[in-house]
């Protein structure tokens, strides 16, 4: 059986060009970068070559680009580094409903041990935050705004750049989870007005172990790690330079396919799309119809739940998820479809199919051949669409192509 992969936002395959370019880095060159001799230069100038390419490709300077180790220790460094940095200032930060548990626990996590406050943003109908109601937030005691750029379930895209010029304006620290943006579409941090920003990987072609956090120049955010000098004293921990080389040309590369592989990717999704709605009823599109990433769709189906979904799915060698990666474990309704205004139940039969490099129209075609069938079955073992055959009123019957 062929194996169909749909869950890129989860993670992406290293692509062929990285690894080899990684690989004289477990191998001939292999030095720790701190060390003097010359075997210590090799790795250090390749780490600072590194640097430099991607601090070019942001639109930043290489000593803004500090080394990590994924998304969520960037969210961890940039949130708590710099609550505790300037929380002499205040305590109140500004974040939205649905963030990455990376930035949603961080903050919980300072409210309830350290008395932080925190104002969490609603979202419309589309999943989108309104700039105007993060400006009615700010009190002269907050010091921090944390927005992510694009949502990792529904692919909406935050008015990042708008909220940046408020941040700006009242000379607040603004940071913005960027892990499902850098790699897709360009990012220019100065455009977005951030101070700090976090990205990983293995999102884009790289590895999963690598991450960066941009940390904006003058801006002062305490450690996270502690034990060494390394990152210019902001990151301790020996270099991981195999993958640091892994990650510089990773993004180079999104960015020599970028424009041939969106239009690519955003055809086969509007394929899928269509194919689902016009295929299968009682199905709807969860984000806003124009305003989103290009790879990304979140489909509610009606009277079914997703995780059988997903494993009827995988039993046809195809692999999408429920949303996040990082809660997939878990039973509990997606917070970010709740903030939309989804209701638990259209929450459970919701899936997330998530486009990369490597899909072919083919593919789309085998889903849409298999994924009709699937539903029509689990909803014949559903006691809702039972109700529903019979006539009896249920939830559902709001269901719109777009939620």
């Amino acid at each position: 059986m062929k194996r169909i992969y749909l869950d890129n936002n989860a993670t992406t395959a290293i692509h062929p060009d990285v690894l080899k370019e990684m690989l004289p880095y477990f191998e001939g060159f292999y030095g720790n970068p701190s060390s003097i001799h010359t075997y210590g230069q090799e790795t250090r100038k390749a780490i600072e070559d590194a640097r430099e390419k991607i601090a070019k490709l942001l639109n930043a300077e290489s000593s803004e680009i500090v080394f990590t180790s994924c998304g969520t220790e960037s969210n961890n460094h940039a949130i708590k580094g710099a609550a505790f940095s300037l929380q002499n200032k205040g305590k109140h930060i500004i974040t939205s409903k649905i963030e990455h548990h990376a930035v949603i626990e961080v903050c919980e996590y300072l409210s309830k041990k350290f008395g932080f406050e925190i104002t969490y943003i609603p979202v419309d109908k589309y999943g989108i935050v309104n700039p105007e109601d993060v400006k009615k937030a700010i009190t002269d005691k907050t010091i921090l705004i944390s927005i992510m750029h694009i949502n990792n379930e529904t692919g909406t895209i935050q008015p990042i750049e708008e909220i940046g010029k408020i941040a700006q304006e009242r000379q607040i620290v603004f940071h913005t989870d960027a892990v499902q943006s850098v790699g897709k579409i360009q990012i220019d941090v100065k455009k977005l007005g951030v101070s700090l920003l976090s990205l990983s990987g293995h999102k884009f072609y790289a590895p999963k172990g690598v991450g960066i956090l941009y940390v904006r120049k003058g801006l002062k955010i305490h450690s996270l790690l502690h034990g060494g000098g390394h990152e210019k004293n902001r990151r301790a921990g020996t270099e991981n330079v195999p993958y640091i080389v892994g990650i510089a040309k990773a993004l180079d590369l999104s960015h020599k396919d970028m424009a041939e592989e969106s239009k690519r990717i955003l055809y086969l999704r509007e394929k899928l799309e269509k194919g689902i709605l016009d295929k299968i009823e009682y199905s709807q599109i969860n984000g806003h119809p124009e305003n989103r990433i290009y790879n990304t769709s979140n489909i509610s189906f009606d009277f079914i739940e997703g995780e059988g979904l997903l494993l009827s799915l995988d039993m046809e060698g195809i692999a999408a998820s429920t949303g996040s990666a990082c809660t997939s474990g878990t039973l509990e309704p997606s917070h970010v479809l709740a903030a939309m205004g989804v209701s638990p139940t259209k929450s459970q039969g919701s899936i997330r199919f998530s486009l990369g490099r490597q899909n072919t129209e083919a593919e789309i075609d085998k889903l849409l051949e298999v994924l009709p069938n699937i539903v029509s079955r689990l909803r014949m073992m559903s006691p809702l669409w039972e109700d529903k055959q019979k006539g009896i009123e249920t939830q559902f019957e709001d269901s719109k192509k777009y939620h």
